[in-house]
């Protein structure tokens, strides 16, 4: 899936059939470990019955996996202790961008796996993802794909035509595929959270629509522009139709990578016209409220959506700006922030490479996207694959065969991996409509702070170091000691 990494998931490829093996090993010790297995139970998000009441609550994850995700039985106090360890100190006067939400790509191989399992099985994964309740990570923003990602079983489009024709009247427009798995899982996921956010992106237009007439690389022809826009429209409307509001759109996944199957590939300046002369009128003209959002690559190409949004015809339709991290620095999202602050910047994508290395896996997604994309003004962030099954698939042919999901599903048994805690840190504990809010960054302690609308404060931090260290947390006039190990991640909650 993605060509920056190919060469790293070639050497990190191993055959389906030893994959097999190694999952089968670790998993006979998985099975009775409550922390990666049963979701039924989820006991690794469940808070401790033996707990005593404390002013600052503690959710642990630890490198060696001795901890996931689990509320500490010793939670933290304020006091008025002096020492020398560094200081955390949070500033509820600095107040800056307001959250969406944490979440993953509910692909469409996501949901067809999902989907396989027991009915009361499927219900209690999709709970535990997607509901605030106690034992539950909360997800508040999911990412699907129009048409056909490279994480389906088959390529495919709403309105796919035999070779040779057309319609550019969209008379064939259907989601019949999509109703097959896609929107029954995501109508439950809405019954556990009405307030979800769902972001939609396409991978590539029908194929009749674009100059090489294929589902890999091409662009858009011009004279398709006004029906692809109304396609987005047909959409919107359908799945608003099916009980599912998407509450916003990018125009291109990944717009210059042309070498996923499916793809397309999108200058900026046909971005542009497209949103400026087709895409953002047709939205006014139809009265619909979705976001439209640009750009949805890596971070090495703040140029892209920034000389979309220098014009100001198409800059009026646009929300915000859409950033991968497969290359460039999370920093670009700041970049495009000070081009333009009157729109949002959005992380909306980043894979985990199987078989993922659970220690390292975590430290450089927490450092970089839990922490790293809000400050640097990120409205949410998206972990990329929500579920497979034990070789990574399903996904077409030439697409990501090493995409580990957050959920590896098989024979009817569910676990966990590094993606579901490093998201589960933030989408647990920081709420839709939540601020950040200030923080410094001692040594070794990269860290997020925001407060939600309950008025509850959240902290996340994680120890970069090679060893402990002991560090306070000052909120107000208050303060209290924490410690973490090295390679540690702790989600701080209090009032």
């Amino acid at each position: 899936m993605r060509t920056t990494v190919s060469l790293l998931k070639q050497i990190k490829g191993i055959a389906p059939i030893a994959l097999l093996i190694l999952f089968c090993f670790f998993s006979s010790f998985s099975c009775n470990k409550s922390e990666d297995k049963n979701p039924q139970d989820p006991q690794d998000t469940m808070p401790d019955s033996t707990l005593t009441h404390k002013d600052v609550d503690v959710w642990l994850t630890n490198a060696d996996k001795s901890s996931l995700l689990r509320q500490s039985v010793v939670g933290l106090s304020f006091s008025n202790s002096v020492n020398t360890f560094p200081t955390i100190e949070i500033d509820t006067t600095q107040l800056f961008q307001v959250m969406d939400g944490f979440g993953f790509s509910l692909t469409g191989g996501s949901a067809y796996v999902i989907n396989k399992l027991e009915q009361s099985m499927r219900e209690s994964v999709i709970r535990e993802l997607f509901s605030p309740d106690s034992g539950c990570i909360g997800l508040s923003y999911i990412r699907i794909s129009i048409g056909a990602s490279d994480l389906d079983a088959t390529v495919f489009s709403y309105d796919d035509m035999p070779a040779g024709q057309t319609d550019p009247g969209l008379y064939n427009f259907s989601l019949a595929k999509d109703k097959e798995n896609l929107i029954p899982v995501l109508k439950r996921a809405l019954f556990y959270n009405p307030a979800l956010k769902i972001l939609g992106s396409p991978w590539s237009a029908p194929v009749w629509m674009k100059t090489n007439q294929s589902s890999i690389g091409g662009s858009l022809k011009t004279e398709y522009y006004d029906a692809y826009s109304k396609y987005f429209v047909k959409y919107i409307q359908q799945m608003e139709a099916e009980g599912i509001p998407i509450d916003a759109i990018t125009i291109q996944n990944e717009p210059l990578n042309p070498n996923n199957n499916p793809s397309m590939s999108m200058s900026w300046q046909e971005q542009r016209d497209f949103i400026k002369n087709f895409l953002g009128p047709d939205f006014e003209q139809s009265g619909i409220k979705t976001k439209i959002i640009l750009y949805d690559h890596n971070c090495d190409r703040p140029d892209y959506p920034t000389n979309i949004l220098n014009d100001a015809a198409a800059a009026k339709y646009i929300d915000g700006s859409g950033f991968h991290l497969y290359g460039g620095d999370i920093s670009a999202l700041s970049q495009v922030h000070q081009a333009h602050p009157d729109k949002n910047v959005y992380f909306t994508e980043q894979w985990v490479g199987g078989p993922s290395n659970f220690g390292p896996d975590m430290k450089w997604h927490i450092q970089n996207l839990i922490i790293g994309a809000p400050r640097n003004w990120s409205k949410n962030v998206l972990e990329w694959n929500l579920a497979s099954d034990p070789y990574y698939e399903p996904h077409t042919t030439g697409g990501c065969d090493r995409c580990e999901g957050a959920l590896t599903i098989a024979s009817g048994s569910v676990f966990r991996n590094v993606s579901y805690y490093i998201v589960a840190h933030a989408s647990k504990f920081v709420k839709s409509g939540a601020v950040r809010t200030a923080s410094n960054i001692p040594e070794a302690l990269p860290n997020v702070a925001f407060i939600n609308p309950d008025g509850t404060k959240v902290l996340i931090v994680l120890n970069n170091g090679n060893k402990q260290i002991s560090f306070n947390i000052q909120s107000g006039s208050r303060k209290t000691i924490a410690k973490l190990d090295a390679g540690s991640v702790a989600t701080y909650v209090w009032r």
